[in-house]
């Protein structure tokens, strides 16, 4: 699988720009700024029909435009399919595909798979819970649809639970009944849930742990580890349990939606004592084992997107990413680097297909080189 051509219109720096990419790999070279980070955002659109940046379509669209187009023509299996996804300021976003709309987004994810690796990733270390909820929830909803409809059925679930606990705070009245009948739903569905991730995590981690240990050349232990109130006592009780604290806060305090993840070195937390390049190692091994789990379970090869990940990493570092990059992954491959030298040294490794694209910073026109 591999994307042979992007269009990009009125989406963020671009104007009108369009790009043949080779199935192999692309590099794009050139300064901050000339829009480099934005064509592999606009790739990730057309995989998920969403930014990987930006939650809202309209801070995409160009300024002093009033919307936005991408498209590209993706080849799976020989078979060519046009996928179209636009957006206008005041109207709904519409995704396409071989000019046929879709009812439902969730429809289209998953057809096309990508793995995004950005310099932006360090949120997954800095941040709260919530972005390591998202990573491995946007893993498992792309290849499997039946993973995707149980986090939107529970997210509706805990909507509405929410809200009848703001309605007990405000009327001074707690319903048990009333209550229960969401509490035995989110039981139900948050234990798949639960049994996805944990089943994910334990079939994720051995291939992780390598990764790790080829791009930093240690044996430095890495360790992932799932915590959830799922792993305690009866769920169901703990619902019971803290009815009085959900009551008062008005929120429900227990669930998948508090799920986290530990992320540890030796030990200790990546966080507070991991150094920078290890920090850097451990999220670019975390998205190529992403790459190798996507790859077995959906039965064919993401789009890899590697954004300025050069960054951070010492030379040797950068030599076992390079030889992963070159050896290990025969799809294809998109890669950002503001040193055209650093990429040209990178392409010379590199055999088969690839194409190199220079980004002007004044008119953002690109200059393809076979190479």
């Amino acid at each position: 699988m591999f994307l042979k051509t992007l269009n990009l219109l009125n989406f963020k720096s671009f104007s009108e720009k369009e790009f043949e990419l080779s199935e192999g790999v692309n590099g794009f070279v050139g300064n901050n700024g000339v829009g480099k980070t934005n064509v592999l955002d606009a790739i990730h659109y057309l995989s998920v029909g969403k930014s990987y940046l930006n939650s809202i379509d309209r801070q995409i669209v160009r300024f002093d435009e009033d919307f936005f187009a991408v498209s590209g023509t993706w080849l799976l299996e020989n078979d060519e399919y046009n996928v179209h996804c636009s957006f206008k300021i005041g109207s709904k976003k519409k995704v396409r595909c071989n000019k046929k709309e879709y009812d439902k987004l969730s429809e289209h994810i998953g057809k096309f798979p990508v793995v995004f690796i950005s310099p932006y990733d360090g949120d997954l270390i800095a941040e709260g819970s919530e972005m390591r909820r998202k990573w491995f929830d946007g893993i498992l909803a792309q290849s499997d649809k039946s993973y995707l409809e149980l986090i939107q059925r529970y997210q509706r679930i805990l909507e509405q639970r929410n809200t009848l606990l703001k309605q007990f705070y405000e009327s001074r009245h707690f319903d048990k009944d009333s209550i229960d009948i969401w509490d035995v739903q989110m039981t139900e569905i948050g234990q798949q849930i639960f049994n996805s991730r944990k089943s994910f995590l334990a079939d994720f981690l051995p291939d992780f742990k390598k990764i790790y240990g080829e791009i930093a050349n240690s044996e430095e232990l890495v360790e992932i580890t799932y915590k959830s109130h799922f792993q305690e006592e009866n769920f169901y009780q703990q619902l019971k349990n803290g009815a009085q604290k959900d009551a008062h806060t008005q929120y429900s305090n227990f669930g998948v939606h508090k799920d986290d993840l530990l992320f540890t070195i030796g030990g200790h937390p990546v966080k507070k004592f991991g150094s920078q390049g290890q920090q850097k190692t451990f999220l670019i091994a975390l998205r190529i084992a992403q790459y190798d789990w996507m790859k077995r379970q959906m039965k064919k090869k993401p789009v890899l997107l590697l954004d300025d990940i050069f960054d951070k990493l010492d030379n040797n570092r950068v030599q076992k990413l390079v030889k992963l990059v070159a050896t290990h992954y025969l799809g294809q491959v998109i890669i950002t680097d503001t040193d055209p030298q650093r990429m040209s040294q990178l392409f010379e490794q590199i055999e088969g297909n690839k194409k190199l694209f220079h980004l002007s910073p004044s008119i953002q026109e690109p200059e393809p080189q076979e190479l």
